[in-house]
């Protein structure tokens, strides 16, 4: 099967609802293929699944983001071009640092309690739907709701409003998904993006008349005080892609997961109580169902990559989740294997654009699992999973399960 052939059955619909039997064979060809047809004005000119050479771009800051045309001309983009996800250096540099001195050792510490309360009131939520044999949809009444309720108490968004928030953030997903360029979900998205810099413009407003503790109010503070480099507006766009980006990755570390554990009950039995255990299952759970699937970088130079050529501007697509399964750093890789020796997935990403949220998503599966199976020991799948469909961020959306209780 040649690269245009596994690509077809990549964006293909059974692809999309299992792409690993495509980046399997996508390895064959080596850590990175050439795209030999690609289509008209498209600036992909090559895909690469191996970890190594996929590690090595992510760490190379040189290697940079790639504004898609007319960017000025829609809400959502110039939304993500001033923010940290999306930018390259030095305005990367500037934002990001802005962010880094609010995720501390002792910032995180502090959301240990928060995650342990917010996770037991869902656990009793969920003992209580599937009290007599009733089914418990998992993603809407636990994946979803623990890194939601987590980050609106961290950034300082009220409860009552994060079904209105859900729905935006759903939008912006769409919209990212290789697919997802319609004019339809381009329009939701805009919509999405001008409603949320609204809402945060009288949110921040809100928080300079009365701050609290809350990440929101800290940075207000600073901004006002003169302290940091970053405008308003910057502050706006990185809050939006932030929220979405730290709870969206972590709802599918939950939800893809708990399939994968739950084949494994001799681990699920261990979980509570071991904590270098339930360490090793978050990122094995990561590293074999990345969330996020794939990233692009441009090339500074005309280069070979691989021993692949790369005009200047061209972008490599990088497959993060064929290089998490990739055999020569893997052996077995399609095992599940919660003591794994090796290198790091590369499900947050590495190098200057590493995820911020990753030490919040890590924690909250390692103290909601082990809290999860020892509340429900015989929780069990109940209907087949059903995935998101999309490429870009890759889980299921909807996962009915019985407690057992």
């Amino acid at each position: 099967m040649d690269v245009d052939q596994i690509l077809s059955g990549l964006y293909s619909e059974a692809g999309r609802q299992d792409p690993y039997p495509w980046y399997a064979a996508l390895h064959e060809h080596g850590p990175i293929s050439t795209i030999p047809n690609r289509p008209e004005h498209s600036t992909v000119s090559a895909v690469a699944v191996g970890y190594d050479l996929v590690d090595q771009v992510l760490r190379d800051p040189e290697w940079y983001k790639q504004a898609p045309p007319g960017w000025q001309d829609q809400e959502i983009l110039r939304t993500f071009q001033s923010s940290m996800m999306f930018v390259n250096p030095p305005d990367h540099g500037r934002m990001r640092g802005v962010f880094a001195r609010t995720f501390t050792p002792r910032r995180l510490g502090a959301l240990e309690p928060v995650i342990v309360r917010v996770v037991d009131t869902l656990l009793d939520r969920m003992a209580d739907a599937g009290a007599d044999g009733g089914e418990v949809d998992f993603v809407a009444d636990f994946a979803y709701p623990v890194p939601a309720l987590v980050m609106a108490e961290f950034i300082g968004l009220p409860e009552s409003e994060l079904a209105w928030y859900r729905q935006r953030v759903d939008w912006i997903d769409e919209f990212l998904d290789v697919a997802g360029k319609t004019p339809q979900r381009l329009a939701l998205a805009n919509q999405a993006a001008e409603e949320l810099r609204a809402w945060y413009r009288d949110l921040i407003a809100h928080r300079r008349n009365h701050p609290g503790e809350d990440l929101i109010s800290g940075l207000v503070e600073a901004l006002d005080s003169g302290d940091v480099d970053l405008t308003e507006e910057e502050l706006i766009s990185n809050l939006i892609v932030l929220f979405n980006a730290s709870f969206v990755t972590t709802v599918y570390m939950f939800s893809n997961g708990l399939p994968v554990l739950l084949a494994h009950p001799d681990t699920v039995a261990a979980l509570p109580g071991d904590e270098p255990l339930a360490q090793g299952c978050v990122d094995e759970v990561l590293r074999l169902e990345s969330p996020v699937h794939f990233l692009a970088r441009a090339a500074p130079r005309d280069t070979v990559l691989g021993g692949v050529p790369v005009a200047r501007d061209e972008n490599v697509l990088l497959i993060i989740a064929g290089a998490n399964r990739d055999p020569h750093r893997f052996p077995e890789p399609e095992r599940f294997d919660p003591r794994r020796d090796g290198p790091p997935s590369l499900a947050f990403g590495v190098g200057p654009h590493f995820c911020l949220g990753s030490a919040v998503s890590r924690l909250e599966g390692r103290i909601g699992l082990p809290r999860l199976f020892a509340r429900f020991p015989r929780l069990a799948v109940s209907q087949p999973a059903d995935y998101s469909g999309s490429l870009f961020l890759r889980g299921i959306d909807k996962l009915f399960v019985n407690t057992g209780g």
